[in-house]
């Protein structure tokens, strides 16, 4: 397992004493004479081994800061009260303040040329006892540094990256789905298609299995029932799906909303439900009449912070803690029985 780089490190790859990298990395070089080009280098060495001053260090009896950090793959911080992030987020802050700690936003995206997924940035959360980490995709190289150094981590979204290494709590959008494909086999729907982003997110493949896995064991023919698009190509497909006979479009709703509003503006001037069924993996905000289920947002950030918590307060080092939450079903008004 790779140890988190030291000062000792810096100084032999900068080429200077330990203590010089000590006073530098402090500022305390106030009547001392010290090249600039000296100083650079050692700035630069500490940044190249990926070195962040350990809070332990600086810290009193408890050991702890009682610190845990917040970071977001999303190209900005997500914050908009109706956003999909929002509730998470809230989550995080109320178990947050019930378990005493304080929270630390990392602004990934903040530099001028910074971004989310950089390795620099994402070191930076060394300086909390632990960090909370959210997106549709994972940066494997900082990720894995993290893991290799002990640092307690914790994603929220099921993970399978680094060989099943990252502790998460995620939530279990297969046996969710399946349940919405099972709703419209038994309401008699025969010809289902499935819309779902064109991107890999792992959350996007779980929806997809959970469909077609129900999909195969109604009997139902799979191979024509997954169509991935973008938004601008929705309105083609609900009108060629309907010249095909299909009864009933279920669409994925991703952390931008965009494909399954997409669908909503293609089935305007279509009798919902009485000609076309409609379900949605996820709930959009504002509709709550759509059929589907709501992801326990908020309660994937209580859940993700007791783990990351449990993490640091606890000495095992066995395999990583992960958990799937269950789903919330949406009964909704747009699911009917099949047109005969």
């Amino acid at each position: 397992m790779a140890r988190a780089p030291r000062q000792a490190d810096i100084a032999a790859a900068a080429g200077v004493s330990q203590t010089t990298v000590s006073l530098i990395l402090s500022g305390n070089t106030d009547g001392m004479r010290l090249a600039e080009s000296t100083r650079r280098r050692v700035l630069k060495a500490a940044e190249t081994l990926g070195y962040v001053p350990d809070p332990v260090a600086t810290r009193l009896a408890s050991s702890r800061n009682h610190m845990i950090g917040v970071y977001t793959f999303a190209s900005a911080f997500p914050t908009a009260v109706d956003g999909f992030y929002y509730p998470i987020l809230a989550g995080i802050e109320e178990e947050a303040a019930a378990q005493g700690q304080d929270l630390i936003l990392f602004t990934g995206t903040g530099g001028l040329e910074a971004r989310s997924d950089d390795k620099t940035a994402i070191r930076r959360t060394r300086i909390a006892d632990g960090c909370l980490f959210f997106g549709r995709q994972v940066p494997e190289e900082p990720i894995d540094w993290l893991l290799g150094g002990g640092f307690p981590l914790v994603y929220i979204g099921r993970r399978d990256e680094l060989s099943g290494r990252i502790p998460y709590v995620g939530v279990d959008y297969v046996a969710a789905s399946a349940a919405v494909i099972n709703r419209l086999v038994a309401a008699g729907h025969q010809e289902i298609r499935y819309l779902r982003s064109i991107d890999d997110a792992l959350s996007s493949t779980d929806r997809e299995r959970g469909v077609l896995t129900a999909a195969s064991s109604a009997g139902l023919p799979v191979r024509r029932i997954v169509a991935r698009a973008a938004d601008a190509e929705v309105p083609a497909l609900v009108e060629r799906w309907r010249g095909e006979g299909v009864t009933a479009v279920v669409v994925e709703e991703t952390d931008t909303g965009s494909l399954s509003a997409a669908l909503m503006d293609a089935v305007r001037g279509i009798r919902v439900p009485e000609e076309l069924s409609l379900a949605v993996l996820g709930q959009p905000v504002g509709h709550p009449e759509l059929s589907g289920f709501e992801v326990p947002r908020r309660e994937l950030g209580r859940q993700s912070v007791r783990l990351l918590v449990n993490q640091i307060t606890s000495s095992s080092t066995g395999d990583p803690e992960q958990m799937l939450l269950d789903c919330i079903p949406i009964a909704g008004s747009t699911i009917g029985q099949a047109p005969c």
